[in-house]
């Protein structure tokens, strides 16, 4: 059997390949390696609308509760909610229930350690190496010393109390249209953005466990986007599942996606001397035209590899504060420890209020160059090797060369698959697809 963890927590199609079993064993070994220091731990488990979302937590909070822990169950919250409410309620761990953007026969278990952050590597190599080889845990308590679940009622308002704090301003006179995806947002949402004054018109909020994510939300905004023009909205805001990403529309119906995002915050956390370091993260996939718009602002761009935790790797490491994908997956570190699409939305909100100007004007300090991405299909064995060829090594050369200043080249082998992923990003897309196809056609001939 291979690895249960990727780059997201463990996530299959539920009741097959995330089954009511290995929920139950991920809760049994997840609570005994992060609370074995802990006499009596509690450890928060909050969900998404999925439908599978009861059977996995009543199969999750069994586990945990097998060995002394007390559950908190928050119920139906979004993500970064459960990252929030384990520091907040003094919890040893914290577990989310949700596959995020993915569709609804999917499930996924997630872990958060005290701090609010998902869990270091090593951590969930132990719990993996204890569940797939077999290994026995000598925990069995009995009597008064079985774990409780306790229901928290007040979870949603205790996260929105916290949102809230996070501007200095409210939103009347603002009209905003949201969708929140059937998901975990379809509370919190509207009950955050009413109390702080804005006029809302909400759509894909009555989720039936069946409806997450089904052609809405942060990657299917186009009834969000009709919504925001035909009733002239400031702007829209498109959740994910889990809501953990935003994806925002300005008052044109244009996207205004994670890299405008984090050029439009970056620019104003330097404005208030509060962008640690004059640095912004993102990953090797963000648009150059954020490089660019950042440095016109005075700020630095530094790239990790595609995923939020390297993202937040790096920014833990260096001690930067904003960071994020193109996707709208964004951690203002400062306020929360994992990515947080209410939170975003609310930072993206303020700097319009403050500013006094259209997220289209905002979001207008960015030109999106054209990115062309196109595979070459190599063998498993030769993915890895592109720079190790000389014919293949000068031409990418050639190209860094030809496009230095004015493009970028990122060659990428895929990690599952037997490509090399070749994505060029320039002015002209015409001129960037001919360079890109010829590039893969020397890597296929060289590769294969």
């Amino acid at each position: 059997m291979g690895k249960l963890f990727g780059t997201d927590g463990v996530r299959g199609i539920a009741n097959t390949e995330l089954t009511a079993e290995l929920a139950y064993k991920l809760g049994r070994i997840g609570a005994y390696i992060l609370t074995r220091a802990h006499k009596k731990a509690k450890i928060v488990i909050g969900r998404d609308t999925r439908i599978s979302g009861d059977m996995l937590e009543a199969a999750l909070t069994a586990g945990i509760l097998s060995t002394g822990a007390d559950v908190l169950s928050v119920g139906i919250v979004p993500t970064p909610a459960v990252a929030y409410l384990t520091r907040h309620y003094g919890a040893n761990a914290g577990v989310v229930i949700s596959a995020s953007h993915n569709p609804v026969e999917y499930n996924g278990i997630k872990f958060f350690n005290q701090e609010g952050f998902k869990l270091p590597d090593e951590m969930e190599e132990e719990i993996e190496d204890i569940i797939l080889n077999h290994k026995e845990i000598n925990i069995n308590p009995t009597g008064k010393d079985v774990g409780r679940r306790v229901e928290i009622d007040d979870a949603i308002k205790q996260y929105a109390n916290f949102l809230k704090s996070t501007i200095n301003v409210d939103l009347r006179g603002m009209k905003i249209a949201v969708d929140c995806s059937n998901g975990a947002a379809y509370v919190a949402a509207p009950s955050i953005l009413t109390a702080l004054g804005a006029e809302i018109k909400i759509i894909h909020h009555k989720p039936d466990g069946l409806n997450i994510n089904h052609n809405c939300g942060s990657t299917h905004p186009e009834e969000v986007k009709k919504l925001v023009v035909d009733w002239g909205a400031d702007a829209g805001l498109a959740f994910d599942g889990d809501a953990d990403r935003l994806i925002a529309v300005d008052e044109k119906g244009q996207i205004v996606d994670g890299d405008k995002i984090l050029t439009i915050c970056g620019a104003h956390l330097k404005e208030q001397g509060k962008l640690a370091k004059d640095t912004v993260v993102a990953t090797v996939m963000s648009n150059i035209g954020l490089d660019i718009a950042l440095k016109k602002a005075g700020c630095r761009l530094e790239r990790a590899n595609v995923g939020d935790r390297y993202v937040l790797e790096k920014m833990l490491q260096s001690g930067y504060v904003l960071g994020g994908e193109q996707s709208g997956h964004l951690i203002f570190l400062e306020h929360n420890t994992t990515g947080d699409g209410l939170l975003s939305a609310l930072q993206l909100l303020s700097v319009m209020k403050e500013k006094k100007q259209a997220l289209s004007k905002l979001a207008g300090a960015m030109t999106t160059y054209p990115q062309v991405l196109i595979n070459a299909k190599v063998t498993n064995g030769n993915k890895y090797r592109y720079m190790e060829d000389e014919v293949v090594a000068a031409e990418i050369k050639k190209l860094e060369d030809l496009m230095a200043g004015e493009g970028r080249v990122l060659i990428r082998p895929s990690g599952t698959e037997p490509l090399v992923r070749v994505m060029l990003e320039g002015k002209d897309e015409t001129e960037l697809r001919t360079l890109a196809q010829n590039l893969v056609d020397v890597i296929e001939q060289r590769l294969q």
